[in-house]
């Protein structure tokens, strides 16, 4: 029904992720070369339409979007006046850092992981605490080491973990047990949770991801989620997302923050879009995802077939791959910047997703399966060219 398929030139029009060389091919930033969902630009176009573009605030209509998704697509009942507007995942949990911990606290986080991560608990001068994940090289797959993890929330400088759920880079959708492990360990040592669920859509078709605060009320209650639109249905640079803070008290503290920090006002058309999302995209958003998983299965199979240097990891969730370069000999950084330099091919050296990713690269497969392959060709001349 839709045309995935279809190469949109995208230079010239302000894109970070394309502001390159013309001989570039950029798999880098995780927004994706689909055109969104035709529901979107309809609401979008009877915005402009009005004509009037005046302060903008958030109604009933906004709410009940987030709640019915969360409720039907992934059975969890959320309270609507418990949802926060906020312009962006990334500046909420700068917010939340800021209003939850103090200065030179620990902030936990289980690494690989979104790279911004440490950039914000850097600037907010609190201090980087990883647990990696244990890495089994011979499965490809990543876990939990949960010893590691209560010894560091035991440490007491730790007072925050920022929980990646879907987990990115890695893909891994986190389990049930594993999620409700993570929030008793928290509550036990004083350990508030942010999660941030903003790739919770983008699952491979068939498998569902768990909503951290679903799970039990200690969950629930020591915990807020980050939660938008922007990811799956590829809508950043609206910039709309929600904070979901059960308990009232935590909930006070980040509308504070929030309205201290001049982040909590909707542009005028973060609730069309979000609506028009929520209400009127969901097949949009299920074919995206079919399209998305051929490719990472294009991808999985062509590097396994003609890159044996390099290993995919399998992913349940997200349109970006983690792969292995252990077997190169190249760290990640002269890795992605002679890839770049020699094919064009633009991907992230793992180095920047935590200490033990030098042998690691993401790249994003939310492009047309032309780029893909393009993509996958470009990767494999330089493989070739550094054998042995």
């Amino acid at each position: 029904m839709y045309d995935f398929d279809r190469v949109i030139n995208r230079r010239g029009s302000g894109s970070i992720k394309w502001d390159v060389r013309e001989n570039e091919l950029p798999m880098w930033v995780a927004d994706m070369d689909f055109e969104c969902a035709p529901e979107i630009l309809k609401a979008l176009s009877d915005r402009v339409a009005h004509g009037i573009f005046g302060y903008t605030d958030t109604d009933g209509a906004w709410r009940d979007a987030y709640v019915n998704w969360w409720k039907k697509r992934h059975s969890f009942k959320m309270e609507g006046e418990s949802l926060l507007f906020c312009s962006g995942i990334v500046p909420a949990v700068a917010s939340i850092i800021r209003c939850m911990t103090e200065k030179g606290d620990g902030v936990l986080v289980m690494s690989p992981v979104y790279n911004i991560f440490f950039n914000l608990i850097k600037q907010n001068d609190r201090k980087v605490i990883e647990s990696p994940l244990t890495y089994d090289r011979e499965t490809a797959s990543f876990s939990i080491d949960f010893d590691d993890l209560e010894a560091k929330m035991k440490d007491g400088r730790v007072k925050l973990l920022i929980l990646c759920n879907p987990q990115n880079p890695v893909g891994k959708i986190w389990q049930a047990d594993e999620l409700i492990r993570v929030g008793k360990l928290a509550h036990e040592n004083g350990v508030f949770v942010v999660s941030d669920e903003i790739h919770c859509d983008i699952t491979e078709p068939g498998r569902e991801y768990v909503p951290f605060a679903s799970l039990h009320e200690i969950n629930l209650k020591n915990s807020a989620t980050c939660i938008s639109p922007t990811k799956a249905f590829n809508i950043a640079g609206v910039q709309t997302s929600a904070v979901y803070a059960f308990d009232q008290c935590v909930r006070d503290k980040i509308r504070d923050s929030l309205n201290i920090d001049n982040i909590n006002e909707p542009n005028v058309f973060a609730v069309p879009a979000t609506v028009a999302a929520f209400e009127r995209s969901a097949d949009w958003l299920d074919e995206m995802r079919a399209y998305v998983f051929e490719n990472r299965k294009t991808a999985e199979d062509f590097i396994e077939r003609e890159i044996p240097q390099i290993k995919a990891i399998k992913g349940d969730a997200t349109y970006l791959m983690w792969a292995d370069i252990q077997s190169t000999g190249i760290t990640s950084k002269p890795f992605t910047a002679k890839l770049r330099e020699n094919t064009g091919l633009f991907i992230t050296p793992g180095s920047v997703y935590g200490s033990e990713s030098d042998y690691f690269v993401r790249i994003n497969l939310a492009c047309p399966k032309k780029l893909v392959m393009d993509g996958l060709e470009r990767l494999k001349t330089f493989c070739d060219s550094v054998k042995g």
